[in-house]
């Protein structure tokens, strides 16, 4: 059987409130998020038993990891088919790490997508977002890696309004956040749900019009944590063609919207800083599997 391989693009939350919160302690979120063309990629090739090895610019943010959710996501995948776990994985890390773009939901989700077709196996879809559901809130909608509504904790998806072709910065000021101390040191009330034209938009400018009348509920508690953030928000909002500049997920990446992914690009050439890491583009599209 030869190597396969497949992309974990980022997920860019491009509003996320928090509505409530659940007798466990879990809180209730409501979120549109997206799915930018950079990522991580993972590749398998045959092997008598399974490993991972982990390469690229982050991999030193993996190497306290003693079992990478990788590595679950490929055992539970395999204990849910019925078949023997095997397989070396290389995981090319280009996306910082615990920075709110559901890096590692990310590749446990593109686990369960490259070993289902190396493996030759059919895993029915309900149970394959279970699946993904037990391995982490974000891994669903990763696991589906397409725009998608977001509620619940995460796991609940519908189906995005139609998005116009947007450009997109991210830039990461080099800081890892912990999602449980931003949601352990968040106080006030919950948010509503946002409400969105049914219809979708026709332009980023009338996207940005919209996200501007919602926020990310995470964002104030994570500047606590990483005073960093703000700078990064300003330094996105200086940029020129910059529609909105907004924290994604946790933290600490924030993201600024712009009209087309060209200008995106371009934009994204001026701001980089000695220890940020930047990226300008458009959505993934058909960009998953390379």
């Amino acid at each position: 059987m030869s190597s396969m391989a497949e992309c974990a693009p980022a997920k860019i939350n491009l509003h996320l409130h928090v509505v409530g919160r659940r007798n466990d302690g879990y809180h209730l979120l409501d979120s549109l998020a997206v799915f930018a063309a950079v990522g991580d990629r993972l590749s398998v090739t045959p092997a008598d038993d399974l490993s991972l090895t982990v390469t690229g610019p982050f991999a030193a943010g993996l190497a306290a990891e003693s079992d990478n959710l990788v590595l679950r996501a490929a055992r539970a995948l395999a204990v849910r088919a019925g078949v023997a776990a095997r397989g070396r994985l290389v995981l090319e890390k280009h996306l910082p790490v615990s920075s709110g773009i559901g890096g590692g939901s990310a590749d446990a989700a593109a686990a369960l997508r490259l070993l289902s077709r190396f493996w030759r196996i059919s895993v029915p879809g309900a149970d394959l977002s279970g699946l993904a559901h037990e391995l982490g809130a974000d891994v669903p909608v990763c696991l589906r890696n397409r725009p998608a509504m977001m509620s619940g904790i995460g796991e609940l998806l519908a189906p995005a309004p139609r998005l116009p072709d947007v450009g997109i910065v991210l830039i990461n000021p080099g800081v890892a956040v912990s999602t449980p101390e931003v949601f352990r040191i968040r106080n006030g009330a919950f948010s509503q749900s946002a409400s969105f034209p049914a219809g979708g938009w026709q332009d980023t400018e009338s996207l940005a019009v919209s996200l501007h009348t919602v926020g990310n509920d995470l964002e104030r508690p994570a500047r606590t944590l990483a005073p960093s953030i703000g700078d990064v928000l300003a330094a996105l909002e200086a940029l020129p063609g910059c529609l909105l500049a907004r924290m994604s997920g946790s933290g600490a990446t924030c993201f600024g919207l712009f009209p087309t992914p060209q200008a995106a690009r371009d934009a994204a050439r001026t701001a980089f800083r000695t220890g940020w890491w930047v990226w300008g583009g458009g959505l993934n599209h058909n960009w998953t599997r390379k």
